[in-house]
């Protein structure tokens, strides 16, 4: 498991983690595990799984660290 934080929450169900490199990751609500979208606030400290997929990395198994 990664760590990282909540960037940016969009009102789409979806959002980006800092991951502390040069680029941000994907993640979308359906990957989110032992909370809510609504209950995350950006700066939360997350955990996460980074999958690759067609349109590029992106985060799974997310929870709130």
């Amino acid at each position: 498991m990664e760590e990282g934080t909540i960037k940016r929450l969009t009102d789409k169900g979806f959002g980006f983690i800092d991951t502390g490199g040069n680029k941000d990751l994907f993640f979308h609500a359906s990957a989110l595990e032992g909370c809510s979208y609504d209950e995350l606030q950006e700066g939360d400290r997350v955990t996460y799984e980074k999958a690759s997929g067609p349109k590029g990395p992106f985060a799974e198994a997310v929870k709130r660290a």
